[in-house]
């Protein structure tokens, strides 16, 4: 029983840090970039570009935002590059942080259900056959088979979360790009008709 304790503890210390590495992927940006392309491609879009650029002026959460659009408030085309490329780079840097988590999180759960589970066989076959009379030496099998499938779960989770933080991070990113693309398109228009 304690070893069975002992699995599930490593299994929810491993589930929390993966948990972790989603919440990470999940608040990459504080603003979609999937609403931020969808607004910008109406026809009013400097307009929208302005009220973003105001929007973020002052407000901590949307720090990256808020950066990015004064990258494209730049006059300089060579530092507004610069700096567009800064924060991409800074992004990057947030969207890899904690990435490899969740997998070595599912080795570890798994990793330790399986040393547990073979623990507790060995330690309930090498009891003496009469202080294992009363309980038998079934107990002992689904003792180690009940510690094993505590690591299998926790490694299950970790996997799950993995998977879907990877799928996360390039759907983002690749939202991201098409919105420096559609900013840079904007920022063209705008100096054009200067």
């Amino acid at each position: 029983m304690f070893l069975a304790g002992l699995s599930c503890l490593v299994a929810v210390t491993c589930v929390v840090a993966s948990a972790y590495r989603l919440t990470q992927v999940v608040s990459l940006t504080s603003l979609d970039p999937e609403l931020l392309l969808d607004a910008l491609k109406s026809d009013d879009s400097r307009r929208v570009c302005a009220r973003l650029r105001e929007g973020t002026a002052g407000g901590e959460s949307v720090s990256w935002e808020r950066e990015l659009m004064a990258a494209f408030a730049e006059s300089d085309a060579r530092a507004r590059d610069a700096r567009v490329n800064e924060q991409l780079t800074e992004l990057d840097g947030r969207a890899q942080r904690w990435a490899r988590i969740p997998r070595v999180c599912a080795s570890v759960a798994t990793s330790a259900g399986f040393l547990l589970a073979s623990i507790a066989l060995v330690q309930g076959l090498s009891l003496p056959p009469e202080a294992e009379a009363p309980v038998g030496s079934g107990a002992t099998v689904v003792g180690a088979l009940n510690t094993l499938a505590i690591g299998i779960a926790g490694t299950s989770f970790c996997y799950a979360v993995h998977v879907r933080a990877r799928r996360l991070v390039r759907k983002r990113l690749a939202a991201v790009d098409r919105l420096i693309l559609r900013l840079e398109a904007v920022g063209t228009e705008a100096r054009g008709t200067r």
